[in-house]
């Protein structure tokens, strides 16, 4: 992933048609969450699982903050007149690889975590006796590729690649740091993206590595996203998104499409509005928009970009109709789709207290009513902030409805 910035897109209309942030009122500064002593040491992930923040680092460990925190927080802001508050998390589990993203699957308390030395490792929440006290602690399940894997694969000719010159190794292993994670919608399936250039597929819950894409683009994959259709999306370095499906009764993906509108590494992925809308993050200061194409065929073309952010976008998070993007400008915006027959956005907060480049971005969606429509008052969000300077920043957000 690259800090570096490059000229805004101008070939693509800009769609943020409101701006809302000079409202402060609309967002509220709740709690700092500190980092690590050590000064070396960065935010590289957050996912949250419940009421559960999960807080990865570049020292390979991984800490744990409730939310439920955040909302205590808020509450006590408002009795003492705005005052923000300063929290402290736990550590739940150390590794000795610098861990590059987190995803929660939803199933049963499964926490996975990519790294830096090209494996991923799956964790369940339980708990530890310490000092008379029961503290919250994360239990390691499995490490991928598994021995099984390697195995059943180092026995066979056929199973070996080359990778590097006069170097091979065999193809369930990813040789570089694993950047990205994303499960499909059955939780059936894992998709892993890395810096080596490939795409891997897992079997849930065997962890068996069923699939591999290898030079799926031309340079290293800084991110991933899974459609509520299956289509899976990969950004790259390489300035390229594609898109990658396996048909009915296929046991292999295939490239469907690839979008080129970035000038820039492609950093950043999300999607929104179930599914709908794909947003995609790059050196070049803009948020592109990607809305389906109507061709019957799942493709996606540009609409229009997020304007705002002066230096490169690093992390994207999306939830409904809400999309918040984090840069290495060290702010936080938050857009909300909608308005102008529904094809503008408003730029509903600007989020600026990070002392670096914000890296990594949680959304967590509140206040709707069952059927996901606003109520009366509007809903709320809470965005959770990580940057290179080691804090993450809890943020409340207010939505008005449209």
């Amino acid at each position: 992933m690259s800090l570096a910035s490059q000229p805004s897109l101008r070939s693509l209309p800009s769609l943020d048609v409101h701006d809302l942030n000079t409202s402060p009122s609309l967002h509220q500064f709740i709690a700092t969450i500190k980092g690590h002593s050590s000064a070396s040491a960065y935010v590289s992930a957050l996912a949250v699982d419940g009421d559960s923040l999960y807080i990865a680092s570049s020292d390979g460990s991984i800490r744990l903050w409730a939310l439920d925190g955040a909302r205590r927080s808020q509450e006590e802001q408002q009795q003492d007149d705005g005052c923000s508050s300063s929290s402290s998390s736990t550590t739940v589990a150390d590794t000795d690889s610098s861990v590059k993203s987190l995803l929660a699957t939803g199933n049963g308390g499964l926490l996975l975590s990519s790294h830096q030395d090209g494996k991923i490792r799956a964790w369940r929440a339980g708990s530890r006796r310490r000092d008379g006290e029961t503290r919250p602690q994360l239990v390691l399940r499995a490490v991928l590729p598994t021995a099984v894997d390697r195995l059943r694969t180092c026995l066979l000719p056929w199973s070996y690649v080359e990778i590097r010159r006069h170097r091979r190794c065999t193809w369930v292993h990813h040789v570089d740091a694993v950047t990205a994670l994303a499960v499909s919608p059955d939780g059936a399936l894992l998709y892993s993206a890395s810096w080596d250039r490939s795409i891997k597929v897992w079997s849930l819950p065997g962890f068996r590595c069923v699939e591999s894409i290898a030079a799926a683009h031309d340079d290293a994959i800084n991110a991933l996203a899974v459609s509520p259709d299956g289509r899976v999306y990969t950004g790259s370095a390489d300035k390229k998104i594609k898109a990658w499906t396996r048909g009915p009764g296929q046991r292999k993906h295939a490239l469907v499409g690839t979008m080129e509108r970035h000038r820039s590494a492609v950093n950043a992925l999300a999607l929104g509005a179930n599914g709908k809308v794909l947003y995609s993050g790059a050196c070049d200061r803009s948020v592109v928009v990607w809305e389906s194409a109507g061709g019957g065929d799942g493709g996606m073309e540009a609409t229009g970009t997020l304007r705002g952010h002066a230096r490169a976008i690093l992390c994207l998070a999306a939830a409904g109709e809400l999309v918040c993007s984090g840069s290495a400008d060290r702010t936080v915006r938050v857009w909300r789709r909608g308005g102008a027959e529904n094809n503008g956005y408003t730029c509903l907060a600007v989020m600026e207290s990070h002392g670096a480049a914000v890296k990594s971005l949680a959304l967590v969606r509140g206040g709707r009513d069952d059927d996901g429509s606003c109520s009366s008052e509007g809903s709320s969000a809470l965005v959770c902030s990580g940057a290179l300077d080691g804090d993450v920043k809890i943020w409340s957000v207010f939505i008005p409805c449209l």
